[in-house]
């Protein structure tokens, strides 16, 4: 159009790098970062992270380089979501379950230059780097961080081959200047997908999409001025599900701390007066079956934002009763976290408490700034009928979808094959619009046929009193091909039975879809984020041998 045009006036690339300037200047004395007895101000957060850009690139990082970091939720963990990408570093957050062999296998496929290391995991990391140097020459310099809170001061001991995360702060220009993106698809973070499968791969973001998936987190989580947000997702996830970024561009208060339990969540909210968190239903599983002791009044609206796996409705139930406000997001690494958000309706207050709870554990649609969810024929591309029954695969168009794979061109073509990101994920659209996931496509089981949803079967076990955790695999079957399989991790002090979980199942679902082997475990495997590791269950299952199912047809 004659007379528009772009300019520096009216066009600077997007970058969450601006909410911590902002933050600054509006919320300067404000309190940005709690951790025990530690308490930092926006104006100090934002010259601590200034002094990290400068201490970074006096060690030579510049323009995409990639900086690890191997760490909980901390202050400097925090830190370097901002210092990194100010030098224009590209920060990769390292999953602190990984072991040696693993971190040395992404710090090689990444070539960080710089890895950032807590004095918690400084032995795993010390042997990851031995191991890097057996088979290149690209070993990372290690830099120590030592515990901030007096109270548990580390007695970490800094070699000389080492540098020490303090000191390289105290020692940097203060009058740094930050180093803004000239294209604002350029990679701010680099995040490894958690592990469910046994083949990571490394998820690259943009300076934009992590921009406007934090304007959305703000805007689904109802987080107004200055929030007080609880660190129950790992930072290493997806950049803490973009809250990172999110609770800056409001001027909010991050409460940090390393050990996430049902007393210690209780006990943070009482004392900072936490207003927002999230995590994984196992995270929403330990304040639920806290124990009375651990509980404590909450002391206003805390909101919960869910995702990482579809919470079962009893859980759900069970937080409103506790007076949590609960958000069911949905996404995946590739969508920087939340991709989808079951948006509430007034009408729905006045349902039962049992309807409310199913129709609040659906996925919903996309959230603001993802420009399209849809359920689709993967072979065909077509839409699957709104009908609440015909599943199809989740997809995912928009903005904030991933830049692609690290290093494989091939797997990003397969993800975007047809114009959408294709998750992997099977679901059904209902006819309102809102999807429900049913499964991931590697994990339904087919019996006889017949496709049984592992998700479905596993919110029936969730409902049994006695049930703390389960999944559902399929065990191999001579006449049905396979038949579903649960573990189950019961609650403290009660007892079942095989028996009894499977007939509890029958009740409630079609006698195919309940399982029929029960495994109890002492524990689940799990990834940090909470999700259940399926694949070695399905290990677990395959080992026992097959089933001989033709009685299985007479029930």
């Amino acid at each position: 159009m004659e007379g528009a045009m772009r300019t520096p006036a009216n066009y600077v690339p997007l970058s969450p790098i601006s909410f911590l300037e902002r933050a600054a200047a509006v919320c300067r004395d404000d309190t940005s970062v709690v951790y025990g007895s530690v308490r930092f101000t926006w104006r100090e957060t934002r010259d601590r992270c200034v002094r990290l850009a400068s201490a970074l690139s006096s060690l030579g990082i510049s323009s995409t380089d990639v900086v690890a970091a191997l760490a909980p939720n901390i202050p400097a963990m925090y830190e370097l979501h901002f210092g990194v990408p100010m030098v224009g570093g590209v920060l990769c957050t390292l999953n602190t379950r990984h072991d040696a062999a693993m971190l040395s296998v992404l710090l090689r496929h990444s070539e960080a230059k710089v890895i950032f290391v807590d004095y918690q995991f400084l032995e795993v990391a010390r042997e990851t780097l031995k191991l890097l140097s057996k088979s290149t020459t690209k070993v990372p310099l290690l830099i120590v961080i030592k515990e901030l809170d007096k109270v548990v001061a580390s007695t970490a001991i800094v070699p000389s081959n080492e540098l020490d995360y303090e000191v390289l702060l105290e020692n940097a220009d203060t009058e740094f200047q930050i180093k803004w993106p000239k294209d604002e698809c350029q990679p701010i973070s680099l995040n490894y997908t958690s592990g469910t499968t046994s083949a990571p791969k490394g998820v690259v973001y943009s300076h934009r999409g992590a921009y406007l998936n934090s304007l959305s987190v703000i805007i689904f989580n109802a987080m107004g001025s200055m929030p007080v947000y609880l660190w129950t997702v790992p930072m290493f996830h997806c950049n803490g599900w973009c809250c990172a970024w999110a609770v800056a561009a409001q001027g909010g208060t991050n409460v940090c701390f390393r050990s996430v339990s049902g007393r210690a969540i209780f006990d943070q909210i009482a004392a900072h007066k936490v207003t927002h968190m999230g995590g994984a239903p196992t995270v929403l599983n330990m304040i639920v079956n806290s124990p009375p002791s651990d509980q404590k009044p909450l002391p206003g609206r805390v909101v919960v934002s869910v995702g990482g796996a579809p919470p079962p409705p009893k859980v759900l139930f069970k937080m409103e009763e506790f007076g949590f406000h609960v958000i069911h997001s949905y996404g995946l690494t590739e969508t920087y976290g939340p991709g989808t958000v079951c948006e509430w309706k007034p009408q729905w207050n006045s349902l039962d408490a049992e309807r409310r709870a199913k129709l609040k554990s659906r996925q919903g649609l996309q959230h603001q700034t993802m420009q399209a969810v849809d359920i689709k024929n993967p072979i065909t591309m077509e839409s699957v009928p709104g009908d609440g029954i015909t599943m199809g695969e989740v997809m995912f168009k928009g903005n904030t979808v991933m830049s692609g794979y690290l290093k494989d061109t091939r797997a990003t073509e397969q993800a975007f094959e047809g114009g959408w990101y294709r998750t992997g994920d099977l679901a059904v659209r209902h006819p309102d619009g809102y999807i429900e996931l049913k499964d991931r496509s590697k994990d339904v089981i087919i019996t006889g046929g017949e496709n049984v949803s592992t998700i479905e079967v596993e919110s029936v076990i969730f409902s049994h009193p006695s049930v703390l955790d389960a999944a559902v695999v399929g065990r191999p079957d001579e006449h049905w091909g396979e038949t579903p399989c649960a573990f189950i991790k019961l609650k403290e002090g009660h007892k079942v039975d095989a028996a009894e979980i499977i007939q509890f199942c029958r009740a409630k679902l079609p006698h195919y879809m309940a399982p029929r082997t029960v495994v109890f475990e002492d524990d689940l495997p799990k990834t940090s984020t909470g999700k259940t590791k399926k694949f070695l269950l399905k290990e677990k299952a395959k080992a026992m041998g097959g089933l001989t199912g033709k009685k299985f047809s007479k029930l």
